[in-house]
């Protein structure tokens, strides 16, 4: 594994130590990316609720529009009303391998989940491997016994699992698989379309015996990707392998075909193995890039919704872990415009989520905290 794959995995290996026994973790801050034009000032992430253990994700369920839920990478789901902790819906913490990049990874509720109490979670298990897995709730408790496995893969190495579900514009649930670890793909598996590593899958979860669908490949790790609420469009944050970070981007009308994203073909925009062929589908490169001068490892939010930070209104809002850097932008005819350094910095910066209403949240794997974007 590269120096810098290490670090990454350090940077949270370290966070979780440091939350179980209270110690202060020193993190080195790299030197940040500036990018032509004057840092905003009109957005800024503000500290809303402290007191979680090694966040990994923060997400909500339709029809309860005044509450936020926290994963946790050592396998409990905790949920926040009133800017406090009020309870836990989910403990799996005996089925979750957690340290490194592993753990419970994130979740994804049904757009149907005042009717149906049906969620969905990512997580690797006490072998590293990744399950995708269905429960269903019922007073604000997810019933272990429901547990229904949607999806089984065998890890061959301990880093690059993605990790992200999301439901798209379609309703169907996508999720994001790493390439397998190691450094550099050894195995070519993100180029191979007959491997589940390295892809964009999505499924009809409520359809039995349905089959994953590749949409997307060619992924380094896509850790998080997401879809713009107003129109559909996704937004993939591919981590990067030794030079470049990367952020990908597929129109909402482009989502049902097969799309490469490139590795190992490329890092970034640069090429990376000169003697890997494209396989089927649309080459797709990235629509932004940064060095690993500015950072370590990309963190992908959203486009914002909201309605207390006008002036971010359709950016879309992604961040370093390494650095803490935020950054936005914003999409015309699929060409990033705009590109702007935030004047707010999150250290080991986890994972972007999105309110009921469109607002924006981050989580801090290492404080332990949740922040809110203000005006």
């Amino acid at each position: 594994m590269l120096r810098r794959e290490r670090l990454r995995s350090f940077l949270i290996l370290a966070a979780k130590v440091a939350g179980a026994i209270g110690v202060v973790v020193l993190i080195v801050i790299v030197k940040p990316f500036v990018h032509s034009g004057q840092p905003s000032s009109s957005a800024s992430l503000r500290p809303y609720v402290s007191g979680f253990h090694s966040p990994t994700f923060v997400g909500t369920a339709p029809g309860q529009p005044n509450r936020l839920y926290v994963v946790e990478q050592a396998g409990t789901i905790r949920y926040v009303e009133r800017r406090r902790i009020e309870g836990t819906l989910l403990d799996i913490r005996a089925r979750v391998g957690s340290g490194g990049e592993r753990g419970l990874l994130s979740i994804a509720f049904s757009p149907n989940y005042e009717q149906d109490h049906l969620l969905y979670v990512n997580y690797t298990d006490k072998n590293g491997d990744t399950r995708v897995v269905e429960f269903r709730s019922r007073n604000g408790r997810a019933i272990l016994g429901s547990a229904r496995q949607l999806l089984f893969v065998d890890q061959p190495y301990p880093n690059h699992n993605g990790g992200q579900l999301q439901f798209g514009p379609d309703g169907l649930l996508y999720v994001g698989m790493g390439d397998g670890g190691a450094g550099g793909d050894p195995g070519n598996r993100a180029q191979n379309l007959r491997e589940r590593l390295g892809k964009l899958l999505r499924i009809d979860p409520l359809e039995r015996g349905a089959r994953w669908q590749i949409v997307g490949y060619g992924l380094r790790n896509p850790w998080r990707f997401s879809f713009d609420r107003a129109n559909g469009d996704l937004y993939i944050a591919d981590v990067g392998q030794q030079a470049w970070e990367e952020i990908d981007f597929r129109a909402h009308s482009r989502l049902d075909t097969l799309a490469n994203y490139g590795w190992r073909i490329y890092e970034g925009r640069t090429r990376y193995a000169a003697g890997t062929p494209a396989g089927a589908g649309d080459l797709v490169a990235p629509i932004s890039v940064y060095s690993h001068e500015e950072g370590c490892s990309v963190t992908g939010g959203y486009v914002y919704r909201g309605r207390t930070a006008p002036a971010a209104f359709g950016r879309y809002f992604f961040g370093d872990l390494c650095s803490g850097t935020l950054w936005s932008l914003h999409v015309e005819d699929g060409r990033a415009v705009g590109l702007r350094k935030e004047s707010t910095r999150i250290g080991q910066l986890s994972s972007f989520g999105e309110g009921a209403d469109g607002a924006l949240y981050a989580v801090s794997v290492g404080s332990g905290r949740l922040f809110r974007v203000v005006g």
